[in-house]
């Protein structure tokens, strides 16, 4: 009996495990594609695919459910990452920042990014040399990608269907010529320099409450300060080079006072310059 009930105590927390893996994940095969659990369900924190828009995230934990799925004759390898965001200001930027690695530098779409129909529902789409499909479902984030350089093998488009059933989208409807309107590029670019003084304003709150260390955070507020400035001189002619040098000085010797000066000095230059119309190429 003891024998028994050792086995339940240690079958529980597993079980509890798989099931939660199973709220986001589809533990099968799915059409002619392998589910390979072996290499997947990994479970971790923080925020996944956000990590690459600095996404800020002291005051919640993402946690990020993946896998993968192998076609047995083309070999092409499906990747998924669902990631479930815990709720908290920052909803407010998810859909702002899940298309950020299908524009470059300065904020622009990419030849290759635009949103698409599937199933009725709004998919954001690049393909390049693959494709990587992502969306919204409420405050869980999608991602299904795949690689094919030469862009000849069959799409994994059931894998798609599939979570689109399990996760339906809750973009908002979209095409392509309003993503690269004038005015859907300026609301991007306006609102990715907003983000960046919010991550800054973050930060700077985390400091004072005493739940970070200024010298472990400075270098990503100067990071998230300099784009703002990169961005401000490309679409509003606003000359960066002293600026930029005067932040990394106060990066060198590690004067968090300084630079959340400026941080107060560019937020102020922005409420009154943002609703200005902006240079774009």
């Amino acid at each position: 009996m003891k024998r028994i009930i050792i086995v339940l105590l240690l079958l529980i927390p597993a079980i509890g495990y798989c099931q939660e893996i199973g709220n986001h994940l589809i533990l099968q095969d799915i059409g002619e594609y392998k589910y390979r659990p072996k290499r997947t369900d990994d479970i971790y924190g923080n925020s996944g695919i956000l990590i690459g828009a600095d996404h800020f995230m002291v005051d919640h934990v993402d946690v990020t459910y993946s896998t993968r799925y192998v076609h047995p004759t083309t070999i092409v390898g499906v990747s998924v990452q669902v990631t479930q965001h815990a709720g908290s200001d920052s909803d407010k930027w998810l859909l702002h920042e899940i298309d950020r690695d299908f524009r470059n530098y300065y904020g622009l779409p990419g030849r290759s990014y635009g949103p698409r129909q599937i199933n009725g529902q709004t998919v954001l789409e690049s393909a390049t040399g693959g494709r990587n499909y992502r969306w919204l479902s409420e405050k869980k984030v999608i991602m299904i990608e795949y690689n094919d350089p030469q862009m000849t093998k069959a799409e994994p488009i059931e894998i798609v269907r599939a979570y689109l059933a399990k996760h339906p989208s809750s973009l908002p409807a979209m095409n392509l010529a309003g993503l690269r309107s004038t005015e859907s590029k300026t609301k991007w670019i306006q609102d990715e320099m907003e983000r960046r003084l919010w991550i800054c304003d973050k930060w700077f709150l985390q400091v004072q409450i005493g739940k970070v260390e200024m010298n472990d955070v400075l270098q990503t507020i100067v990071k998230c300060l300099n784009i703002f400035l990169d961005y401000r001189e490309k679409y509003y002619g606003v000359t960066k080079s002293d600026e930029k040098a005067a932040l990394w000085g106060y990066l060198d010797r590690k004067d968090g006072t300084s630079v959340k000066n400026k941080l107060t000095e560019y937020k102020s230059w922005w409420n009154v310059n943002k609703a200005r119309a902006i240079n774009l190429p």
